[in-house]
């Protein structure tokens, strides 16, 4: 099992999650965070972290969010590792709560 970062995270990309992973399994896209899922460990320290509520274990998403699995898997084979927090985007809190960003994340 394993964490997933999921759509509301989109054009959001708050990282205060990234702080308390403690195995560095976050990695950081233009407007998106993903999670690799051979990193995570599953301990449930970054979920609730997240302001945007974006994070959520593999076995447990919505079924409108199971693609997301394999959009971390892929991403986090591309996008540099982030380890530690930096400023969200200035209209960050605008997007949080929108839906249906997936059309939005910049590859």
């Amino acid at each position: 099992m394993t964490f997933v970062v999921t759509d509301n995270c989109i054009k959001c990309k708050y990282t205060d999650c990234v702080a308390v992973c403690p195995v560095d399994a976050f990695f950081e896209g233009p407007n998106f965070l993903v999670i690799d899922p051979v990193i995570c460990i599953d301990c449930d320290l970054c979920a609730p972290e997240c302001p945007a509520d974006a994070i959520f274990q593999d076995t447990e998403l919505a079924p409108d969010q199971i693609e997301f699995i394999e959009i971390n898997a892929d991403l986090s084979q591309k996008w540099p590792n982030i380890t530690e927090v930096i400023p969200a985007p200035d209209d960050a809190d605008k997007w949080n709560g929108v839906e249906n960003k997936l059309p939005l994340l910049e590859r």
